[in-house]
């Protein structure tokens, strides 16, 4: 193993960490039930600009005496910058130095984020679901202008727009069991996995589906959950294309 084999997975963290830090807020804004506006205040009441950073707006600081303000009610940046950084130097590990690289590290956070507002909250929000496919296909299609690229962009479109169609079939179907931010969701991973051809999208898929009935079996083993309880599909959809994606690089 060279130094650079070793170096890009532990730049690839490095970043991670930093993408990762600059989510709480976002995901604290974004987790609110489906029909709701997104959270314009701090857990203290204080209006929250932006959305990268922590929770806390800086009016949240407590004056000498003061009661402190109420613990935010949103994951910690430590857990997703490690979450992030962990998916990131896996992604280096498996996808080398080829150009493809840089579009899987600049979307790996999103997918992060969408995971975790999908699994506190069940939605996926239109703002990072529609952005996140439109932004796959496009930095897909510059990667297939770089040298040394080792997949096809005209496959990411038509897996995107096959998955994407094969979940509006199921929301059709089970409008209870799938929810409609699944198929947008469906269609960044689409465009992701079939970078790497269809066996990788199949692949990805298959893994997706796996581990959101092992999660639901697991829920019913513990009496946590019913047969017929609806769970977050977003955080397996993404689990199952992140694990798609890494074998598909590693054998592209």
């Amino acid at each position: 193993m060279t130094a650079l084999d070793l170096a890009l997975p532990a730049a690839a963290a490095l970043w991670g960490t930093a993408a990762g830090a600059l989510l709480p807020r976002a995901a604290y804004r974004f987790s609110v039930p489906a029909g709701e506006e997104w959270r314009k205040e701090c857990p203290a009441g204080h209006p929250v600009r932006g959305w990268l950073g922590r929770t806390h707006c800086g009016d949240c600081a407590t004056a000498p005496g003061d009661e402190p303000a109420p613990a935010p009610r949103t994951p910690r940046a430590t857990p997703l910058a490690l979450a992030t950084a962990l998916v990131c130097a896996a992604l280096a590990l498996a996808t080398g130095t080829r150009p493809e690289l840089a579009v899987w590290l600049l979307l790996a956070p999103v997918g992060v984020l969408l995971a975790v507002v999908d699994f506190r909250v069940q939605r996926l929000p239109d703002p990072l679901t529609l952005p996140f496919a439109a932004a796959a296909l496009a930095l897909l299609g510059v990667a297939a202008l770089l040298p040394e690229h080792a997949g096809h962009w005209l496959t990411s479109l038509y897996a995107a727009l096959a998955l994407g169609a094969a979940y509006f079939v199921l929301f059709l179907v089970n409008p209870g069991g799938m929810g409609f931010g699944d198929v947008k969701l469906a269609l960044g991973t689409g465009a992701v996995l079939g970078w790497y051809g269809w066996p990788t999208v199949l692949l990805g898929t298959f893994a997706g589906f796996l581990l959101g009935a092992l999660y639901g079996g697991a829920l019913v083993a513990v009496r946590r959950a019913g047969r017929k309880t609806a769970i977050a599909f977003g955080p397996f959809l993404i689990a199952g294309a992140f694990a798609g994606l890494l074998v598909g690089a590693y054998t592209a």
